[in-house]
């Protein structure tokens, strides 16, 4: 399946017009749009969520996915899984390692040592509101024991485990 990726702006100064211009591309053509970029997606929820509905509508309930740190909730200081549900058919979050000391050195969040926790939460929220959950740890960043763990992870909270490939 072809897929599209769209970066939001984080600039506060970019209106839903002015996103729109930059859907140059027939829609028609892909089958998924992603929303990821060099940046967290969820830092410009509220224009992604206008977006997606857009796409939605426009294009016949196209699929949409999103390539998160899972970090959503922290940083819109509420619970955007619920307004995901209808709009985003995927979330892909970056799990990066199954154990939280070593994830929050490898993330160094700004919201500190909960944003691990946080990250589940927020994984087992997207699986409680229906969303299709893929969780993604990076190709020889981690051991194969590790990896066995962060699937352990998945399989509780009822989401996917997919190992990305790494790219130089």
């Amino acid at each position: 399946m072809k897929s599209i990726e769209l970066e939001i702006p984080v600039t506060d100064g970019v209106c839903f017009e002015e996103l729109l211009t930059t859907l140059k591309w027939n829609l028609d053509d892909f089958g998924e749009v992603v929303f990821c970029g060099f940046g967290e997606p969820t830092e410009s929820w509220d224009k992604v969520r206008e977006v997606a509905a857009f796409i939605k509508k426009t294009y016949n309930n196209k699929p949409i996915r999103i390539n998160t740190n899972g970090a959503g909730n922290l940083i819109n200081e509420r619970d955007i899984t619920k307004e995901m549900a209808g709009l985003i058919d995927t979330v892909s979050i970056s799990l990066n390692n199954p154990d939280k000391d070593e994830y929050n050195k490898l993330v160094r969040s700004k919201f500190g040592d909960k944003t691990f926790d946080e990250m589940i939460d927020f994984a087992k929220k997207c699986v409680a509101n229906g969303l299709n959950v893929v969780m993604t740890t990076v190709d020889t960043t981690i051991s194969h024991e590790e990896e066995a763990q962060c699937r352990i992870i998945c399989d509780k909270i009822g989401a996917s485990y997919r190992i990305r490939p790494w790219e130089s």
